[in-house]
């Protein structure tokens, strides 16, 4: 029974990864989208670093509008939508692969979600600065299923840190009340009566 809810807990989990998927060419776009989806994946899809950006919450000098946590959109249809990594396309109009790859790691909330670059190009210079950068992978386009594969290490990397820095709040409400639950005059002292197990 417990091995059966822990394997429910985990497919639960694994199906809660959310992708934010960027890339202007709509075959690309769709491809992406539909390699992340039978994978288990939530998607969102923009066309643009910008509206990637803008989904994020980020504004041009890149601080959130409000101050709301990492992961968490100001516009009211994407309230409380968390984004567990991006996947983007290098070479876009007006803002580059790159470019967003860079707002995103110098950004304080979201430097720690994983960001993966893909281009049709390959150009070991170009892959190398991203790497260097902070992306976790570099997918030559067309991407394949193969690929999308080697995501899921990266994506529960992430949700580790996201859990680490969970408990390392001082206002966790779930750590607090761990605390009252197990605290010693919240528990009952056990006695054995001098009985002895063999």
């Amino acid at each position: 029974m417990a091995v059966e809810m822990a394997l429910a807990t985990t497919m639960a989990t694994e199906t809660q990864f959310h992708v934010l998927a960027v890339d202007d060419c709509l075959i690309d776009r769709k491809l992406i989208e539909r390699l992340l989806k039978t994978s288990s994946y939530q998607v969102t899809a923009v066309d643009s670093g910008s509206k990637a950006l803008e989904f994020l919450g980020l504004n041009g000098e890149n601080e959130l509008r409000d101050s709301e946590p990492a992961s968490v959109s100001p516009d009211p249809y994407h309230q409380h939508i968390e984004i567990n990594m991006i996947i983007t396309d290098y070479c876009m109009p007006g803002m580059t692969g790159y470019d967003l790859l860079k707002k995103i790691k110098e950004s304080k909330y979201f430097k720690d979600i994983p960001v993966v670059i893909m281009s049709s190009e390959n150009v070991p210079s170009r892959i190398n600065r991203c790497l260097k950068e902070g992306a976790e992978e570099f997918f030559l386009k067309p991407v394949q299923l193969s690929d999308v594969n080697k995501l899921r290490p990266h994506l529960m990397k992430g949700r580790c840190k996201e859990e680490e820095e969970e408990e390392d709040q001082p206002n966790n409400k779930r750590k607090g009340m761990e605390e009252i639950v197990n605290s010693p005059d919240r528990t009952r002292t056990r006695y054995n009566d001098g009985l002895e197990v063999v």
